[in-house]
């Protein structure tokens, strides 16, 4: 594919909440319409109707339900089929965790169909999951605080006595809290338990400066962006709410380290604590681009644009430079629509 139909591509994106715990959609076709420019066209792919994404027109020309992780692949492929008949989608752009397993098992069925995506293999999915993430990191040299799989309220006690007080106690898939007592620790156990199921991960805390790191890895062992970011204001659930754009080597050859290991497919953040000490500690690895990953288009690596050009078969040079000091601020809006859109996409699964 050439740079000059790029404008005709047809591109489907999930993750088009914007809450409190945004996820990354909104943010990645705001980075490929700067990068794409007019012309070409924008599904989004939903789980929930109240996703504002949805409501967006600037940003989403048409959105579809689809169904949710849980109801598997067969039933992920037949809704994407349909979709597929009535918009010839040249890509999909998945941006949740728990979608990942299906998409990546779906892509060789939806490449035969010619819809294209840029993933991680089911194998590089798993290694840097929560539950594995110690091992990983023990195996490869990486600095990973302390951790617990928790299953019941006696492994919370256990976990607890060993990693004292405060403890991360992080869901699954999303969302952690900081406990500084039992109570506490049993309280985020059993709501993150309850949200997300087990195992519950009670982690090591690690006091110092967070950063968080947006890459982009070839498959092949190297990293054609990374752009680092330093959180300036953070959520009580931990999400970066403002950061700015920081220049430092030793974060780009962190990123190196991970891509080499894993030889990463795809966009993948790491969020990283740095400590009294200057460790860098690597406290998760998302498999996907984050909720800031416009930020890395405003700082002149347009990562989301990379993906694309990737999925299409171009090779491309490792972007080299950045702007360091540019600052992302989140903000709330009130997005204004018509009860019958709502309607509609409950209703019909379409809008």
């Amino acid at each position: 594919m050439t740079a000059n139909n790029y404008s005709q591509l047809c591109i489907g994106v999930t993750g088009l909440n914007a809450n409190d715990n945004p996820g990354p959609g909104v943010a990645v076709i705001r980075a490929l319409k700067e990068g794409l420019g007019a012309g070409f066209r924008i599904i989004g792919l939903s789980y929930e109707s109240l996703e504002p994404g949805i409501y967006m027109r600037d940003m989403v020309d048409k959105t579809y339900t689809i169904p949710y992780p849980t109801e598997g692949t067969a039933a992920l492929f037949e809704r994407l089929t349909y979709i597929h008949d009535r918009e010839q989608l040249n890509f999909i752009i998945p941006n949740f965790d728990a979608e990942l397993h299906n998409f990546i098992k779906l892509a060789p069925q939806l490449q035969q169909i010619g819809i294209r995506t840029f993933l991680p293999s089911i194998e590089q999915l798993m290694i840097r999951d929560k539950v594995n993430l110690y091992d990983f990191g023990k195996k490869n040299g990486f600095y990973i605080p302390a951790d617990h799989k928790l299953y019941s309220t006696d492994d919370v006690q256990k976990a607890t006595e060993e990693l004292g007080f405060p403890v991360v106690v992080k869901g699954k898939f999303y969302e952690a809290y900081i406990a500084h007592n039992k109570e506490a620790a049993i309280k985020a156990f059993n709501q993150l338990a309850l949200t997300w199921g087990y195992p519950v991960i009670a982690q090591q805390y690690i006091k110092g400066t967070e950063i968080n790191i947006a890459a982009l890895g070839d498959g092949d062992g190297n990293n054609i962006s990374i752009v680092p970011m330093r959180k300036l204001y953070i959520t009580d659930k931990g999400k970066a709410w403002a950061g700015v754009t920081i220049e430092d080597t030793a974060l780009i050859a962190l990123a190196d380290q991970f891509a080499k290991a894993t030889k990463w497919r795809g966009g993948y953040e790491l969020e990283i604590m740095r400590d009294a000490d200057d460790r860098l500690f690597i406290l998760e690895i998302n498999p996907r681009f984050p909720a800031w990953i416009y930020l890395t288009a405003a700082a002149g690596q347009n990562q989301p644009l990379a993906l694309v050009k990737m999925a299409s078969g171009e090779k491309l040079s490792r972007f080299e430079e950045y702007q360091a000091g540019k600052l992302f601020i989140r903000h709330s809006w009130d997005q204004v629509v018509d009860i019958t859109d709502f309607q509609r996409i409950s209703a019909l699964g379409e809008l």
